[in-house]
């Protein structure tokens, strides 16, 4: 299937223009969820520095909190894309947003977006809050998709979708980003 096809298919499933407010308290912010479509399709996801205050050393998307220059959530996306894993603003296209995440821990509402890359590009790690960037076939995570249960240092249990890959584990929000883009994935792509 050609880049144009597979942009067709997820955009039918996309929400185009997503109206999302934040509850009282919780802060708004984007990310972008690149897919690169060729050679074989594949999701863009970054390791965040170990040094940082909130979420460290986990897997994630890259993007961050809307800001006052921010024409919203996917503005904030394609700017954070642009400091932290150095992609340009002007080459994904942008086909749509899953449905919005909300992060407890940290009171945030997440809007992901969907970009789409026809390639990848060359992409440069930005000083200080990513530690690495790496690509995950589709393939290979619809193949190690489990729903997990873990029992948690503050004595609650968390449940929801972990990703391992090559040695790293996708989980928490990023990992119900993943789930949601996957089930459109077996439902319009197959």
């Amino acid at each position: 299937m050609g880049p144009v096809d597979l942009a067709s298919r997820l955009r039918a499933r996309l929400d185009p223009s997503p109206e999302v407010v934040p509850a009282p308290g919780d802060r708004l912010a984007g990310v972008l969820v690149p897919l690169v479509a060729s050679p074989e399709p594949a999701v863009i996801f970054t390791r965040r520095a170990a040094t940082l205050s909130r979420h460290a050393g986990e897997i994630a998307f890259p993007g961050g909190l809307v800001d006052e220059t921010d024409a919203g959530p996917v503005a904030a996306a394609l700017r954070e894309a642009a400091e932290e894993i150095g992609l340009d603003p002007g080459l994904p296209e942008i086909l749509g947003a899953l449905p919005p995440v909300h992060t407890t821990v940290s009171g945030i509402l997440v809007v992901p977006f969907v970009g789409m890359l026809e390639e990848r590009p060359r992409l440069a790690v930005g000083e200080g809050e990513i530690a690495e960037v790496f690509d995950a076939p589709v393939r290979q995570l619809l193949e190690v998709e489990a729903e997990r249960t873990w029992d948690r240092p503050d004595g609650r249990r968390w449940t929801g979708w972990v990703y391992e890959i090559d040695g790293r584990t996708v989980w928490g929000a990023t990992g119900r980003m993943v789930h949601e883009l996957l089930e459109i994935w077996r439902r319009e792509v197959g």
